[in-house]
């Protein structure tokens, strides 16, 4: 399961009030991604009991009957994830979130709805596919789809009368997939990941950490000279790229650069195409608020040739990329070497106000 630069933590994950009892189950390699929220774990992750054990969430809004089991079809870059709607407790490094609502990706309870799988593509709700157990969401934002308490969006969240039939659902916030930190009682305007810079060429393994509050400890405060970037609502901002303005994302849960630059060779590896770079190249763009609010901060950044890298056995590389048509995703690499802080919105950090993410 040792992906090429998964960020993973471990997570325990029990019924409602029960920590500490047989009733959970504690799951190593949980992805960590600032590139979404919530927290979503295979079934298989959960033991044969757990997963039908817990609460499911109902109160979907258009429900008529209101007691109907939510689900959720939660798309990626890479793919879907479709499961229940559950309630649980939730633990990671001695921080709990109580009765949060959760994706239990693959218990089988329900039929996938065919617009999740034509808008979703592949579905990666297997270990194999996810690489992973789990995910846990910890982007800038509360919800992972406020739109949806206004709207049926499309893909998204369901009411679901039998096994075999799922209607989509407009779905009020507090019933929403949650981001974890948002429910902690302290420490909960957002997170810090602080990684260390790596080797030329890779490391077999790279250890960091995950500190949770941003100045609510002597041991998170925010520097006077971090860059802090602005984001929107979404948790996007823009990145500028040899004159092309991108809309971009900071997201730990990619394990890439992935940029626009037809200049640069490719070269594919099982089961990507990965830029490849005769020799490595220093590059660099310039990160600004959508909104242009703010100060903008350029970040240089390396690329080197992606089939010379991956021939060695190592997870962790800092200067790896990936074509993308019309956007910047500023992956795991990125994280390398800095503390990357990401505030929640409406979260204060000081005199600042989140969404934002700092570095």
């Amino acid at each position: 399961m040792n992906g090429i630069n998964s960020l993973y933590v471990t997570a325990t994950i029990c019924y409602p009030g029960t920590q500490g009892s047989n009733q959970c189950a504690t799951v190593d390699h949980m992805l960590l991604d600032t590139g979404s929220v919530g927290v979503r774990v295979l079934a298989s992750a959960l033991g044969s009991a757990l997963p039908s054990q817990l609460p499911a969430q109902t109160g979907a809004t258009n429900d008529p009957t209101g007691n109907a089991p939510i689900a959720q079809c939660a798309i990626f870059g890479s793919g879907y994830t479709w499961g229940s709607v559950k309630r649980a407790d939730v633990s990671i490094g001695g921080e709990s979130a109580g009765n949060l609502p959760i994706q239990v990706i693959g218990d089988g309870a329900f039929a996938t709805p065919s617009d999740c799988v034509s808008r979703g593509g592949t579905n990666i709700g297997t270990i194999a596919k996810l690489g992973a157990n789990g995910v846990i969401g910890i982007g800038s934002g509360i919800r992972d789809f406020p739109a949806a308490a206004q709207t049926v969006l499309p893909a998204t969240y369901y009411y679901c009368a039998s096994s075999g039939s799922c209607t989509g659902a407009r779905v009020p916030l507090d019933t929403q997939v949650m981001n974890p930190v948002a429910d902690f009682t302290s420490d909960n305007n957002g997170t810090i990941i602080s990684l260390p810079p790596l080797q030329a060429g890779g490391q077999a393994t790279a250890m960091g950490q995950l500190i949770f509050g941003i100045g609510t400890q002597q041991n998170n405060a925010l520097p006077s000279s971090a860059n802090i970037l602005k984001l929107d609502q979404n948790g996007l901002f823009t990145t500028v790229y040899k004159g092309s303005a991108l809309t971009s994302a900071i997201d730990s849960g990619t394990n890439v650069y992935y940029f626009p630059d037809t200049t640069i060779p490719t070269a594919f590896v099982w089961p990507d195409t990965w830029y490849a770079p005769s020799t490595p190249l220093s590059l660099s763009a310039g990160l600004k608020a959508s909104n242009g609010s703010g100060s903008s901060a350029t970040v240089p950044f390396s690329l080197s040739n992606a089939a010379n890298l991956l021939a060695n056995p190592y997870a962790a590389y800092d200067s790896l990329g990936a074509p993308l048509s019309g956007g910047f995703i500023w992956g795991l690499p990125f994280f390398y070497g800095r503390n990357v802080y990401t505030v929640l919105n409406n979260a204060k950090v000081g005199s600042q106000t989140g969404p934002f993410v700092a570095f």
